[in-house]
This record gives structure tokens, C-alpha cells and sequence, in this order.
């Protein structure tokens, strides 16, 4: 009995990825990381994530040692069950960014709002010590 490969277009690429042993053909998920601005103000940095489509309770916004994190981690498990299938999907999607701050940033000030898609965080800067200045002799 000889093999024969089944020549479907919808199903040639299923059984492409499966000879050349694709692990990535049964996920369902998008590596994707959002776009990110940030603007330095006067008196405040302002980090802007696009993130359309999250829920804000979905972010996890950390800071240890001058190091800002945000990340966002989704799994769900779909189950569809009709009368003669059943389909079951496991969605993956998650991200993590994470922004080395200046030491003029006030810590505790640091706030966060979601508006339409867009994570603002605000860093308010402190004021710097001025490392310079002039001597008088006497």
C-alpha cells in the first residue's frame, strides 16, 4: 500500500505543516506587542500603550528597582458542541514590556488610566538637585 498525499487546498497546508513537523500549526494565538509612545514632558513622562480590545482589569502594571513593567497574559479555552461536531480552541495571547526608569521620577506619584484603547501612564518627574553652583571666596 502506497501513501498518497491528498491534494485539498484547504487541507494541502495542514498536511504541509504536519510533514515538515511545524509545532506552530495547532496554536492558535498572535505574538503580538502594542505600540508604545512616550513623551517627555516638562514636568512628567507619559508612556502611551495602543491596546484596543483589553479590558483594563487585564493589565498588570509593576515597578521594581527603576523597572517598569506592563504586561497583559489571556488563556481561554473555547468549547462549541453542535449536533453531529465538537470544536475546542485554546486561546493564548499575552505581552510584556518593560521600560528602565530615571531616578527623577516620583515613585509613588506614578498613575495609570485606559481610555479608549489607549494605557496612559503618568510619571511625574522630581525636581533634580542642582549639582552645580558657584563658590564664593573670602
Amino acid at each position: 500500500m502506497n501513501l498518497v498525499k491528498f491534494n485539498n487546498p484547504g487541507l494541502s497546508h495542514f498536511f504541509d505543516a504536519f510533514e515538515k513537523g511545524n509545532n506552530n500549526m495547532f496554536t492558535n494565538s498572535k505574538a503580538t506587542v502594542p505600540s508604545v509612545n512616550i513623551q517627555d514632558n516638562d514636568k512628567d513622562f507619559v508612556i502611551e500603550v495602543a491596546a484596543p480590545g483589553v479590558k483594563k482589569d487585564e493589565f498588570n502594571i509593576n515597578l521594581e528597582n527603576n523597572t517598569l513593567t506592563i504586561s497583559r497574559e489571556l488563556k481561554e479555552d473555547k468549547e462549541d458542541n453542535k449536533d453531529n461536531y465538537s470544536r475546542r480552541e485554546f486561546v493564548f495571547n499575552s505581552f510584556s514590556r518593560s521600560f528602565t526608569l530615571p531616578k527623577t521620577v516620583k515613585f509613588d506619584d506614578i498613575s495609570a488610566d485606559y481610555n479608549e484603547g489607549i494605557l496612559m501612564i503618568t510619571l511625574p518627574k522630581e525636581e533634580e538637585a542642582k549639582l552645580s553652583r558657584e563658590i564664593s571666596v573670602k
